[in-house]
């Protein structure tokens, strides 16, 4: 080991006698993952005393300062978790803490800072991103004086987030063949990695970064740090933009490689952590268990390996998890979430085709589609399925003279945007309905309306509820034709459907607009 890192050991060997007087020891789970053959354990960092582990390089650093600079108060940046443990720490040691935060900090860490630290924390929102509230935080502490209690790349911050591996280590779980540790400044990776080195030398430490945020692997990759010009805050806590000084070079030492996750594979790494334990951690908090995933779906996990994740918080805002599970419901052992876009003719029973064709087992979970001027028509179908479905409904797709473009990472689609020359419509209805959410029960649908109508609009996203909801919009060649549908519509209620409704007036006009004279 080098020098740095036997001062970081020597740093986490006095931090075991100081971090247990504000939390206490956090367990380890074994985690039921289907499809993994792999010991997979997660060190539940979401249930200290935070929520998450900043709460132990916090404590140490202040606990380590002289009694004249915790009189004086100190002065911390933070995006939230770090802020906690400060918040925390000052309260326990009965001193000032003035906490700079970003203006876009979700509201669940701001008010958990005020919570954990009371009357002994002042709270400055200022900036757009960490950087910004981190530059404020450090001029305000020379201008006044003050320590700053740095998140990461301080040793004593990083000897307190290494007491997590002592733990492990204690556990007698371990030893593990391989733990995953997140990266945002390189704190936590250093700390654990450093003693995991020491302890358990054939174990693989692996950092693990989000997409545009991978400053570790750049510094590592290049030899020296840099700013990227980008970062992503989805992960809110590790959205750093340059790695520490210090972390640096013990990451680069210390970790054996990188993995580099994105948004959607933390999500559905969330899922798998609520399918599993009932818990919804943070972004960040899934990092490692997302990397996991990601390395056992590309062969590098060997079957029966021991693996340790660190869920390393869970102080997640609550409107979040719309999002998250928007983006997180769709991985199943090996089944994933495709967007295609399929072009097809403008003419009546087009998309009932390709819903008939749809392989046993796929399940539709997104339908976008609008009908314009054009003879082609673009819908776009989410759909669940395995890597042999996909290449099951191209076949499928051939034999009806139609091909599917994937636009899963096109931002029209993940902005849900459909489009529709309302003014090319006929005799158009819109209804709501709510059908059982299996497969097959929208196809009844559109097969009892099929000799009325031709599908003009369709909105529909899987939920997760017992019933699918959608808006369908129909047009009809006549009049007669929409009074017939209409009355069809009526009689479907509580059979192939279980309710629907036809847009009132007022929200009629303001969806279709103006007609054209054969519209109307």
């Amino acid at each position: 080991m080098s020098e740095l890192s036997e001062k970081l050991f020597d740093e986490i060997l006095q931090a075991r006698q100081r971090v247990y007087a504000v939390g206490d020891v956090t367990p380890l789970q074994k985690l039921n993952l289907p499809g993994i053959d792999a010991q997979v354990y997660a060190k539940r960092e979401d249930l200290g005393p935070i929520k998450a582990y900043k709460w132990r390089g916090a404590y140490n650093c202040m606990a380590k300062l002289t009694p004249e600079q915790r009189a004086g108060g100190v002065v911390a940046a933070s995006a939230g978790n770090h802020g906690q443990g400060v918040a925390l720490a000052a309260a326990r040691l009965g001193c000032k803490a003035h906490i700079f935060m970003p203006r876009s900090t979700p509201a669940v860490k701001q008010n958990a800072v005020r919570m954990h630290g009371g009357d002994h924390v002042e709270i400055i929102l200022t900036g757009d991103s960490y950087d910004a509230a981190s530059a404020a935080a450090h001029e305000f502490a020379e201008a006044q004086g003050l320590t700053f209690v740095h998140p990461y790349d301080d040793l004593s911050t990083m000897g307190g987030q290494g007491t997590l591996a002592d733990e492990v280590v204690m556990s007698g779980h371990g030893a593990f063949d391989r733990v995953y540790l997140q990266i945002g400044g390189g704190g936590l990776a250093s700390g654990c990695a450093c003693w995991f080195r020491k302890f358990w030398p054939q174990c693989q430490c692996i950092g693990v970064e989000g997409e545009n945020q991978a400053s570790m692997k750049l510094a590592v990759e290049k030899g020296y740090r840099e700013a990227l010009p980008y970062v992503d805050v989805f992960c809110d806590g590790t959205a750093v933009r340059m790695a520490g000084e210090h972390t640096f070079e013990l990451c680069r030492d210390l970790l054996d490689g990188f993995v580099t996750v994105s948004n959607d594979e933390v999500c559905q790494a969330i899922r798998a952590l609520w399918n599993s334990l009932r818990v919804a951690p943070e972004p960040s908090g899934a990092m490692g268990l997302a990397a996991l995933m990601q390395d056992w779906d590309r062969g590098r996990i060997r079957p029966g390996e021991k693996c340790l994740v660190i869920l390393s918080g869970a102080n997640m805002d609550f409107s979040q998890l719309g999002v998250v599970a928007g983006r997180g419901g769709a991985r199943e052992t090996n089944r994933h979430l495709r967007y295609l876009r399929i072009p097809m003719q403008t003419k009546r029973g087009q998309i009932l085709k390709y819903l008939e064709n749809i392989p046993e087992g796929v399940q539709l979970m997104d339908v976008q589609f609008g009908r314009t001027e054009s003879e082609l028509q673009y819908p776009v179908f989410g759909v669940l399925g395995t890597e042999e479905q996909f290449a099951e409904i191209r076949t499928r797709l051939a034999e009806h003279g139609m091909e599917a473009q994937d636009v899963t990472d096109d931002e029209d689609v993940r902005f849900r945007m459909i489009s529709y020359d309302r003014v090319h419509l006929s005799h158009p209805v819109f209804f709501g309905i709510e059908f059982p959410e299996r497969p097959g029960a929208f196809l009844e649908f559109m097969r009892a309306m099929g000799e009325y109508a031709n599908l003009c609009y369709f909105n529909y996203r899987y939920s997760g509820e017992h019933v699918g909801r959608a808006l369908v919009g129909l047009e009809f060649a006549s009049l007669e034709d929409r009074d017939a549908c209409r009355a069809r519509a009526e009689q479907l209620k509580g059979t192939t459907i279980q309710s629907i409704h036809e847009l009132k007036d007022d929200v009629r006009r303001r969806v279709l607009g103006s007609m054209s004279p054969q519209s109307c």
